[in-house]
């Protein structure tokens, strides 16, 4: 099986080579890859994955590949971000990443993340209700270059690990000993990022430079349309937004979209005026949808979506990955596309490092057991991070939670998040360990058990809606496409 699934592998980077190097159909170059990851998924299933699951994974992948095909025939990708894409991100992470994480967990018993958050800088430019880092432009604190190098050579050199997460404060306004963004990520051209940014600083000048790197994909902010984005984000800032767009397109960069759900805009960010908008008219290539969390400057569980709207962004976004053919991914809803929560450096997980080098499990998570610049300063490594008994404990929750486990012993991965959906495990695991609120809103949320018991009850109305799903859309059918169908999609 293993040398069928290697030949698999070879011939999907091969063709995806010759898809940009020829002007032949890309259609039906498109279709045999197709073929070929969907035989590769179907080869690698278990009796820990379930049926529906990998269906919907397999439409992510799909999906890429026809957004990748549709771009590129609207001469939207320049050549220096389609070699990228096929190097650094299809290759080294996709196709040769996975195998390092699994050897290191089945003959060591060690978990090996596949990618790193990174907020080298605090600062940025805006000032947004809610921000869960609760950045402004009057705090700077931020990792130098020698650190932030460091870690970004480290976790490919001990990991294997060639995709990293950039996020903030404004990435785009981090510099260190005469040296920005742009530098680092030049430094480290055989990794793939991708950049979470208000979008305000892309000018055509930046815009250039990434198309000129090709391994960098940001995901600008957006709340809505443009009434939304500057309510929470400031006046005239989606206009911005729209210039970056416009910017991004003339170069040749692909971009995304990052979305934050409230009870505010819930069901307008769903729409099919907001789909069309952003994927059809403006271009963007994906779409991350965070729920918002209650962390971060000015909690307000106002801000909090209702478990009906929660229940509603489920079947929209169920339908817009599965049925539109659009990669716009839930981090709460569509659990089930990572087999859960990949927090604390799980194995295909990650772990997240902040300006102050405080390690947490999580970008949600405001609570560090260690600090990397101390791990450093005592000659450790990224290894020795993972090792901390807060992280173990998290990783432990989740296997018991059902990653890894046969599907009989699965838990709802409608529900995968320890902190949001699962709180009352979570605050019983972090009354255990001695960490470090990383800010004052941390702190003053984990001491007050009205906040604690606010998210546990909430967690409780959740269930009661999203049980029902997981039954109706994963479960059941499961069996029955296991009985009559075991090896087909759809």
């Amino acid at each position: 099986m293993k040398s069928t699934d290697d030949f698999r592998k070879n011939t999907i980077k091969k063709l995806l080579i010759t898809l940009i190097n020829t002007n032949l159909s890309r259609k039906g170059i498109i279709s045999v890859v197709d073929n070929h990851v969907k035989k590769l998924m179907l080869s690698q299933e278990n009796d820990t994955a379930f049926h529906k699951e990998k269906f919907a994974q397999y439409c992510f992948f799909k999906n890429s590949l026809r957004m990748f095909g549709k771009r590129m025939d609207e001469n939207l990708l320049a050549k220096s971000v389609q070699k990228k894409l096929v190097g650094n991100l299809v290759n080294n992470i996709f196709l040769n990443g996975q195998e390092t994480r699994i050897n290191a967990y089945e003959k060591e018993g060690r978990s090996i993340p596949a990618f790193l958050v990174i907020s080298p800088t605090k600062r940025c430019n805006l000032h947004c209700i809610g921000c869960y880092a609760s950045s402004d432009s009057a705090h700077s604190p931020k990792l130098d270059w020698n650190t932030f190098d460091r870690i970004l050579t480290e976790k490919t050199k001990l990991w294997n690990s060639y995709f990293t997460v950039i996020s903030g404060g404004e990435p785009f306004l981090w510099q260190d000993d005469g040296k920005d963004l742009f530098d680092m990520l030049e430094r480290h051209n055989d990794q793939f990022f991708l950049i979470y940014t208000n979008g305000t600083l892309i000018n055509k000048k930046n815009a250039e430079r990434l198309a000129d790197l090709g391994n960098v994909t940001p995901a600008i902010s957006v709340e809505g349309f443009e009434k939304e984005t500057d309510e929470r984000r400031g006046k005239g800032v989606h206009k911005k937004i729209l210039e970056a767009f416009a910017n991004l397109r003339e170069a040749g960069v692909l971009f995304g979209i990052s979305v934050t759900a409230t009870r505010k805009n819930a069901e307008m960010i769903v729409s099919d005026e907001f789909i069309d908008f952003y994927f059809e008219k403006q271009k963007a290539y994906y779409g991350w949808l965070f729920q918002y969390m209650p962390i971060g400057r000015d909690i307000d569980f106002e801000y909090l979506i209702t478990p009906q709207q929660r229940l509603i962004l489920y079947r929209k976004g169920k339908k817009i990955n599965e049925e539109l053919g659009y990669n716009y991914m839930d981090f709460w809803n569509n659990g089930y596309l990572s087999t859960g929560c990949i927090s604390a450096g799980r194995r295909g997980g990650y772990l997240y490092i902040d300006w102050n080098g405080n390690v947490t499990p999580c970008v949600f998570v405001p609570y560090s057991p260690v600090n990397i610049n101390d791990v450093y300063k005592n000659g450790g490594n990224l290894n020795d991070v993972l090792e901390k008994p807060f992280f173990k404990d998290i990783r432990e929750w989740q296997k018991s939670y059902g990653y890894l486990k046969r599907k009989e012993e699965i838990g709802n991965r409608i529900m995968p998040c320890i902190i949001r959906d699962h709180h009352e495990d979570f605050y019983n695991i972090i009354k255990k360990h001695t960490v470090k609120p990383i800010d004052k809103p941390a702190k003053e949320a984990l001491e007050s058990s009205s906040y604690h018991n606010h998210l546990i009850e909430y967690d409780k109305e959740i269930a009661k809606l999203l049980d029902a799903e997981w039954e109706r859309d994963f479960v059941r059918p499961d069996l029955e496409s296991i009985k009559h169908s075991p090896k087909s999609f759809g």
